[in-house]
This record gives structure tokens, C-alpha cells and sequence, in this order.
């Protein structure tokens, strides 16, 4: 690609708008994401929630979503809220069952948009199956089979709580013709 930009730069860029818009829309909040991607040796699920899925087809990847607890309660409120749920009839720990469920379906919307931003630029086209998402103590590395290149962690917020974007890529490049 041009300018000696990673290929994975690019994709995480994409991923990022259909994170930051797919959540503005469902939580009818203001979402920020940092411009400054770091460079990460692997991908990780942290604590309090986390959420991951693989995508394969003309391109393969991992995403994870990591959580804080306030970070996942003030999504999940939202949300939720946006939906016409009243506040008396929502979870309470970030821990809880519909709190957890609620981070896989905003992650699956997120990665739908992502496909669909990736496949719209680049012509290319990758699936992916149901995220997974869990409650979570300590961190998980996770290590695909596949040959990865570097992996990008991007910072996200909320108001005042901040999450995490990790993606992990096949070694690729696109190059446009």
C-alpha cells in the first residue's frame, strides 16, 4: 500500500470507524477512539469482560474486545436504554449474564460493519462465526494457527471509562490496483 502503511493499519482504521460508529448508534453516546495504534506481540482477553472472534476468507484475523467493568456497565446501560428498557430492569455487576451476552452482540454488530467497511474499500471478503464472550479474572493470550504479523491494540472511551480493540492479522499486504 502507499506511504509504507501496514496493510494492518489500514484494516484497523476500518475496524475503528465501524467500532466507533456501530456503538454511536446503538448507545446514542459519543465514543472516541485514540489515533495511535500500538504495535502489540500478541493478543490478549483481560478482565472484567472480554470478547473475541476469528474472521477467515480472502483475509484472516482475530479481534478482541476487552471491557472494564464500567467501561461494559455503561455500554450495556445504554444500550439498553436505547432499546426502551427501563433503569430498574437492568443488571447491576458487569459480571452478570446480560451484561457479558450484551458485549458479544455489540461485538458482533461491530464486526458485521467491519466487514462490510473492509469488503466496500478493498473488495475482499472474510466471515465470521458467533463472537464469544466471557467474564474474566485474569488475562488470556490467545494464539491463533495462523502466521500473524504484528497486532495492533487501539484505545477506546466512553465518557470517562476505556476499553480496548485488539486485532491480529495474517501476514498480508493489499495492494490496490
Amino acid at each position: 500500500m502507499k506511504n509504507n502503511i501496514a496493510t494492518i493499519d489500514y484494516v484497523a482504521s476500518l475496524f475503528c470507524q465501524a467500532a466507533k460508529k456501530t456503538l454511536e448508534k446503538s448507545t446514542k453516546k459519543s465514543i472516541k477512539f485514540s489515533h495511535t495504534f500500538q504495535n502489540i506481540p500478541k493478543v490478549k482477553l483481560k478482565p472484567e469482560v472480554g470478547c473475541f472472534v476469528q474472521f477467515s476468507g480472502d483475509y484472516d484475523g482475530l479481534v478482541v474486545m476487552n471491557f472494564t467493568g464500567g467501561a461494559a456497565m455503561d455500554l450495556y446501560r445504554r444500550y439498553m436504554i436505547a432499546m426502551g428498557m427501563s433503569e430498574s430492569d437492568l443488571a447491576k455487576e458487569p459480571t452478570s449474564n446480560e451484561v457479558v451476552d450484551t458485549m458479544g452482540e455489540m461485538t458482533n454488530q461491530i464486526m458485521g460493519k467491519a466487514m462490510q467497511m473492509v469488503e466496500s474499500k478493498y473488495d475482499l471478503t472474510s466471515y465470521f462465526g458467533q463472537p464469544k464472550s466471557l467474564a474474566l479474572n485474569s488475562s488470556i493470550t490467545l494464539s491463533p494457527d495462523l502466521d500473524f504479523q504484528d497486532s495492533r491494540r487501539i484505545v477506546f472511551s466512553i465518557g470517562t471509562n476505556r476499553f480496548h480493540m485488539e486485532l491480529a492479522l495474517e501476514k498480508t499486504e493489499f495492494i490496490q490496483v
